[in-house]
């Protein structure tokens, strides 16, 4: 029996409990790309917690995967169209005021209109995106 849904699973427990930890212990929302982006323009007031989150965000798998626990992923091995697509996403996390953590997990969870809407365009970009690149491109 596949067990790829596990991970999921796993993965978002993690994202919702580390949300969760966040709001109740420091009163902030958890969302990645406002994380990041704060460092990135100067707007972030803690710059020892935004290390500290990012460290966690890249060390994590990097340990895992040191220690012989990779997940194989569906990725391109295409340079190009993964620079492309993390650009286009960067992109678009500063046109929504937010990413998939902050807006779809952190937001839905408070029952945020903005996070509703926010994470129905972005689900339905990803998928008008991949439908046009599979017919388009044959990926």
């Amino acid at each position: 029996m596949e067990i790829a849904w596990l991970y999921g699973l796993l993965g978002g427990l993690l994202i919702g409990t580390g949300g969760a930890v966040l709001l109740l212990g420091a009163g902030r929302i958890m969302g990645a790309s406002g994380i990041v982006g704060g460092l990135v323009d100067g707007t972030g007031t803690d710059r020892a917690a935004t290390f500290a989150f990012l460290a966690g965000l890249i060390g994590a798998p990097a340990l895992l995967s040191l220690a012989g626990w990779a997940v194989a992923t569906q990725a391109t091995s295409q340079i190009w169209m993964l620079i492309l697509a993390g650009m286009a996403v960067g992109i678009g996390t500063r046109f929504a005021n937010g990413c998939t953590s902050g807006h779809g997990v952190c937001g839905l969870s408070r029952f945020s209109l903005r996070g509703l809407v926010a994470t129905l365009f972005y689900i339905g970009a990803g998928v008008i995106t991949v439908t046009l690149l599979r017919i388009g491109l044959g990926l």
